[in-house]
C-alpha cells in the first residue's frame, strides 16, 4: 500500500510540469472578449437623429416592449429614410400592427389596411412631403467615408479603399508578396451575391465596379413595396428574422438595422396566411405598435444612447479575425473565413 501511495505520488509529480505548461499557454480571446477589452476610442457615437424608437404593446404577461432601429447613414437611402421620419413626426406609425411574420424570413409591420392581403378597413391616409424613389437608388456609388484609414485590398483589377473587408487583417495582406496577397484577397471577398463584401461606417456592404449596396443580414430593416418600378414609400417596414435574404440585395431599400429588442420581432407567432401574414382569422396575433419615434424628438431624459465598434479600428479587424478563424477551445478547425452576416458589428449602449 505504502509502495502504491509513493508510486502514484512520483507519478503526479512528473506530470505536474506538463500540466503547468499546458496551462501557462497564452489563452487565445473569444470575440466577445476581444470586444470588451476595446479602448473607448474605438467606439463610435450614434445621433439621436439616426434612431427610431417603436413601441409594442406589452406582452402577454403585460411587460413593456420596445424597439430601437438605427438608420443608414448617407449616401444610402437618404429618400426612404426622409419618408421614415417624416412618417415617425406626423406619428402616422402610430396604432398600426405587425401584419406579416413568415419564418425563417421576415417580421412586417404597417397599417393592415395598406397594400394587405387581409385588409378589410380603409387605409390610414399617407402624409404630404413624401419622395419617390427609382430603383437606381437601391445602390450608391463608390465613396470613401470621411477619416477613414487609407486602406486597401487589390483584387484584379480593382482597389477597394477605406473599406475593412469580411474576415481580413489587412495589414497582414497587405505585407504579403503580390501573388499570395491576390489569392488570399480573392478567397476571403468570395461572396455569391457580389464581387466583394466589406464593411464601412459600422454597416456591412457588398459591391462591384463602381457600385456598393447594403446586404440583408440578420435584423436589418427594409421597405416594403409592390412589383416594380414601385419601390415603396416607408409605410410598410420589415426585419430579417432568418437566414440572411441576399437573394433581395439590390431588389429592395434597406434602411436600417435592430439594435435593441430584436427578441419582440423574431419570437412573434408566424402567419398562416400567404407569405406568412396573418389570416383573417389570426387577427387576434397582429401585435399592435404603440408608437413610433425619432429618439431626437424625445425629451433628452428619455434618449436611447447607443456606440458602435468603428469597423475602421484595429480592435475590430481583430474581432472579424477571430470570428473567421475560431481558436478557443470549443472549436477544432479554423474556417478560414466568414460571411458578411457572420460577423455582426458590436452596438452597445453608451455609458452614461
Amino acid at each position: 500500500m505504502h509502495r502504491a501511495i509513493l508510486a502514484a505520488s512520483a507519478a503526479l509529480a512528473l506530470a505536474l510540469p506538463a500540466y503547468a505548461q499546458e496551462s501557462a499557454k497564452p489563452a487565445i480571446p473569444t470575440p466577445p472578449e476581444i470586444v470588451a477589452a476595446a479602448p473607448k476610442s474605438d467606439w463610435v457615437a450614434i445621433a439621436a437623429e439616426d434612431l427610431l424608437v417603436m413601441t409594442l404593446a406589452p406582452d402577454a404577461e403585460g411587460r413593456p416592449r420596445t424597439v430601437v432601429i438605427q438608420l443608414m447613414p448617407a449616401p444610402f437611402s437618404l429618400g426612404w429614410i426622409h419618408n421614415i421620419k417624416l412618417f415617425a413626426r406626423a406619428k402616422w406609425y402610430d396604432n398600426i400592427s405587425v401584419n406579416r411574420v413568415q419564418d425563417n424570413y421576415v417580421t412586417q409591420w404597417g397599417d393592415p389596411n395598406y397594400d394587405n392581403p387581409e385588409a378589410t378597413g380603409k387605409p390610414k391616409p399617407l402624409p404630404e412631403g413624401l419622395k419617390v424613389m427609382g430603383e437606381a437608388e437601391y445602390t450608391a456609388a463608390s465613396f470613401v467615408p470621411a477619416g477613414a484609414a487609407d486602406r486597401g485590398i487589390r483584387q484584379g483589377a480593382a482597389t477597394v479603399t477605406g473599406l475593412v473587408t469580411a474576415g481580413v487583417d489587412l495589414e497582414a495582406l497587405a505585407a504579403l508578396p503580390e501573388p499570395e496577397q491576390s489569392q488570399k484577397g480573392r478567397a476571403a471577398l468570395a461572396d455569391r451575391y457580389s464581387a466583394f463584401s466589406a464593411f464601412t461606417q459600422g454597416w456591412p456592404f457588398a459591391g462591384e465596379d463602381e457600385r456598393f449596396w447594403p446586404v440583408h443580414c440578420y435584423g436589418m430593416v427594409g421597405v416594403g413595396r409592390n412589383y416594380s418600378p414601385d419601390t415603396g414609400s416607408g409605410a410598410e417596414l420589415y426585419t430579417v428574422i432568418g437566414h440572411a435574404p441576399r437573394h433581395l440585395d439590390r431588389n429592395i431599400a434597406l434602411v436600417g438595422r435592430v439594435i435593441e429588442g430584436m427578441e419582440h420581432l423574431s419570437s412573434l407567432p408566424r402567419g398562416k396566411g400567404e407569405l406568412g401574414f396573418y389570416a383573417a382569422h389570426e387577427a387576434g396575433k397582429r401585435t399592435p405598435i404603440l408608437s413610433v419615434r425619432v429618439a431626437s424628438d424625445l425629451p433628452s431624459a428619455e434618449q436611447p444612447a447607443f456606440e458602435y465598434l468603428s469597423t475602421d479600428s484595429g480592435t475590430f479587424i481583430r474581432y472579424a479575425e477571430a470570428i473567421a478563424n475560431r481558436r478557443d477551445p470549443f472549436f477544432i478547425a479554423p474556417a478560414g473565413g466568414a460571411d458578411i452576416c457572420n460577423i455582426r458589428v458590436p452596438v452597445r449602449r453608451a455609458a452614461p
